[in-house]
């Protein structure tokens, strides 16, 4: 885990913007839930080109907000156009473990 709010204290500009550059060059998986389900394995192997499954929310419903399938924050779908974004609301507070 980097925490970038407390590495850069006390150092010189110079080391500061080395851990900057480092931290840039790091990936992140970000997934948005947009809902669950549960379906029996048969109806999986089923499943085929235009099948709709069904999802436990309802299209206002905030989105979940995932980095390397970690929680994070929460948010709203914000459809503009032919694009699709998620607006955050909500930053998730960080487990004491994961600090």
């Amino acid at each position: 885990m980097v925490r970038y709010k407390n590495s850069i204290r006390g150092r010189s500009s110079q080391q500061g913007h080395s851990i900057v550059a480092t931290i840039e060059k790091v990936s992140l998986d970000i997934a948005v839930v947009l809902g669950t389900t549960t379906m029996p394995v048969h109806q999986v192997l089923r499943l085929g080109r235009g099948a709709i499954i069904e999802l436990d929310s309802a299209e206002d419903d905030e989105v979940q907000i995932l980095a390397n399938n970690f929680p994070v924050a929460k948010g709203t779908v914000i459809v503009s156009g032919n694009k699709i974004a998620v607006e955050v609301k909500e930053m998730l507070p960080r487990p004491p473990d994961a600090r």
